[in-house]
């Protein structure tokens, strides 16, 4: 599963901001990582990262996140 990161913020009004700036600097960065290491378009990783996205072994492959799947010892 991929999908973006999440928070919580509390205190101030500056401080929730200061918070939120931090998320979105976080969500662009690791969809940046994600996009340079699976070699998916950046648009794809930012839209597949939205919401919870699942995948099986097989299709975590296609996707580039990982390099094979191990069947057996």
């Amino acid at each position: 599963m991929i999908h973006q990161q999440s928070g919580g913020a509390q205190g101030q009004a500056t401080d929730i901001e200061i918070q939120a700036k931090e998320i979105l600097f976080l969500r662009e960065r690791l969809n940046r990582l994600l996009a340079d290491h699976t070699g998916q378009p950046l648009d794809v990783i930012e839209q597949d990262t939205e919401r919870d996205r699942f995948m099986s072994a097989e299709q975590s492959v296609e996707y580039g996140l990982v390099d094979k799947v191990i069947s057996a010892r």
